[in-house]
């Protein structure tokens, strides 16, 4: 992926307000959250699938694999949308969080 965090959450935003248009959808406060929960359990039960422990109701191997990647993609979105919604910097939130514990450059 060669795109930036904001250049994608850009995009996603825009998908996520022609959904939200084509299907009345009212994106309040607890929206974003909820959804994010709704699509982590989704990620989950693919791949407890995949990984054997849930019913694959006759999915092949690369149905499951697929189905797995495009849970994950929604994840990522809705955390974007999510952190949009809330005014969170994500790009700088990682780099204060996660990237500091690295070994400094010489």
């Amino acid at each position: 992926m060669s795109r930036t965090l904001s250049v994608l959450s850009d995009l996603v935003v825009q998908v996520s307000d022609i959904y939200a248009q084509r299907n009345d959808i009212a994106r309040d406060e607890d929206w974003y959250l909820l959804k994010l929960q709704e699509e982590l359990g989704e990620l989950t039960a693919e791949y407890l699938k995949l990984s054997g422990r849930g019913r694959l109701k006759g999915a092949t191997p690369a149905a499951l694999r697929m189905a797995l990647e495009d849970e994950a993609a929604d994840v990522l979105a809705m955390l974007l949308l999510f952190a949009r919604n809330n005014n969170i910097d994500l790009e700088a939130a990682v780099e204060r969080k996660w990237l500091r514990h690295l070994p400094a450059k010489p």
